[in-house]
């Protein structure tokens, strides 16, 4: 056991040892609860830039209240979301993005990045420990001798974690499918409330049910003279990514149904 530990916290292997400790204490909270397997900037950036990656939190109809369903802009299903502040974009995450876009880069891709570092990081300490074992067992005398093999434990340890990890991340996309964020465009197509007593080519508000049952208030304009009013239901036929509103249509819902977002 002595001998284990001497090889765990000695060099090169306790290069490692660090990081795996970092590893296994981040998993053991995401088991409790305290963390999201996916990482800290898995919530950042979808559609409107404070909801989480699956659904629109509760910001108010003119973002004046943050009343996010299960936290700031939760996931929670039938939350409403302002999509009307120019400020809350359409981004995919700038850390997530960025992380991922590395590793897809190195033929990593396809995972949750904190999966994907948990293997780089387990892998490489292994192959450090086995490799530092193997040079202690040899008894080379000679101390430079033994700092470049043990440089070459170093590098044989991140080019087989990296070979490793490409192994196993291969499979495990099965379990990961790639899911677009939602965005504003996702609204396009579908049934709308108008919430303004008016809509003009410069004015105009209305609320729409997502895929997931929740509703957002966007702003709506219209190219021609059509009477709207608050609670006829609308078209949102076309968006407008500068402007950040969509052009409406009159439509009225077949059979008579509520005009409630969420039903239409």
């Amino acid at each position: 056991m002595g001998e284990f530990a001497d090889v765990v916290l000695g060099f090169p292997t306790v290069v490692f040892t660090g990081a795996l400790v970092a590893v296994v204490a981040f998993w053991g909270l995401v088991v409790v609860g305290g963390a999201d397997a996916h990482g800290p900037w898995h919530h950042h950036g979808t559609a409107g830039g404070h909801g989480g990656t699956g659904g629109y939190g509760e910001h108010g109809a003119l973002g004046e209240a943050h009343r996010g369903i299960g936290g700031h802009g939760g996931h929670g299903v039938g939350g409403r979301h302002d999509l009307t502040d120019p400020g809350h974009g359409d981004a995919h995450g700038d850390a997530h993005g960025g992380g991922a876009g590395l590793l897809a880069a190195a033929g990593l891709g396809g995972v949750p990045v904190t999966v994907v570092l948990s293997l780089l990081v387990a892998v490489a300490w292994f192959l450090s420990l086995a490799g530092s074992a193997a040079v202690r067992s040899a008894g080379v005398p000679a101390a430079p001798v033994r700092a470049l093999l043990y440089a070459a434990v170093v590098g044989a340890a991140l080019v087989g974690s990296w070979c490793a990890t490409w192994l196993l991340v291969r499979p495990l996309r099965r379990l990961f499918p790639d899911v677009r964020p939602p965005s504003r465009a996702d609204f396009t197509g579908r049934v709308c409330v108008i919430r303004t007593g008016r809509v003009t080519g410069r004015f105009g508000q209305a609320e729409v049910a997502a895929p997931d049952g929740s509703t957002a208030v966007v702003q709506v304009r219209q190219h021609g003279d059509d009477a709207f009013t608050a609670g006829s239901t609308a078209l949102l036929y076309d968006y407008d990514p500068e402007g950040e509103f969509f052009w409406v249509a009159p439509f009225d819902v077949p059979g008579g149904a509520s005009p409630d977002p969420s039903t239409v």
